[in-house]
C-alpha cells in the first residue's frame, strides 16, 4: 500500500486553528445614499428577478436545458441578481446612517462635509468624504477610510495636513468645509 495518503502525526506539528473575531465595520452611509441602495435591492425583488424567473420557467418548459440559450443565461443571471440581493442585504443590515447637516456650521471637518484644499503647488481641489457604497470618484467623492479622508477628517479650516502618497508626502491646507 502506498503511504501517499496516510497521515502519522500525533499533532504537534500541525497549526493551531484559532477563532476569527472580526468586527463588522460600521457601513457609514448618508440618507440619499441609504435610499439609492435601498430602491436598487426592491426593484431586484420585485421588477428583475420575477421577469427572469419567469423566462428561466418558460426556457424549462420547452424540453433539452443543455443547448437552451434562455434556459442557461437566465439561470446564470439569476445567481448574479442573487448575489447582488445578498450583498445589499448585508450592507444595508451594517449601514448606520449619518446626517451631516448636523455640523452645517461647523468650520471641522466630519462624515459628509465637502473640502476644499490648497496642494503645496497652489493647486485647488475639492472633495467629499461619503460612505464606501456612495461614493463616486467621477464625482470627487472619496470614501471616508480613503486616505485623504483619514487626513483631512477633523481638521479645520485653516489647518495644514500631511497627505502620504505613492509620490511622496504632500501637505493640503484647508480652505472651506461645507455640508449639504
Amino acid at each position: 500500500m502506498s503511504k501517499a495518503f496516510t497521515r502519522e502525526s500525533d499533532g504537534a506539528d500541525e497549526p493551531e486553528v484559532v477563532a476569527s473575531t472580526v468586527v463588522p465595520v460600521k457601513n457609514y452611509i448618508t440618507r440619499p445614499g441609504y435610499d439609492r441602495l435601498r430602491n436598487e435591492l426592491f426593484a431586484l425583488i420585485d421588477v428583475e428577478r420575477p421577469k427572469i424567473v419567469e423566462i428561466v420557467h418558460w426556457a424549462a418548459s420547452n424540453g433539452d436545458r443543455s443547448e437552451n440559450g434562455d434556459y442557461i443565461y437566465g439561470k446564470k443571471r439569476l445567481r448574479e441578481i442573487d448575489r447582488r440581493i445578498r450583498f445589499l442585504t448585508k450592507r444595508l443590515e451594517l449601514a448606520e446612517i449619518v446626517d451631516p447637516s448636523i455640523h452645517k456650521e461647523s468650520d471641522q471637518v466630519f462624515f459628509g462635509a465637502t473640502v476644499t484644499c490648497i496642494k503645496e503647488s497652489g493647486e485647488s481641489f475639492t472633495v467629499t468624504i461619503l460612505g464606501v457604497d456612495e461614493a463616486n470618484s467621477a464625482q470627487s467623492e472619496v470614501t471616508w477610510i480613503s486616505p485623504i479622508a483619514k487626513a483631512l477628517l477633523k481638521s479645520r479650516v485653516g489647518d495644514e495636513v500631511s497627505l502620504i502618497t505613492p509620490a511622496g508626502k504632500e501637505q493640503l491646507e484647508v480652505v472651506a468645509v461645507a455640508y449639504r
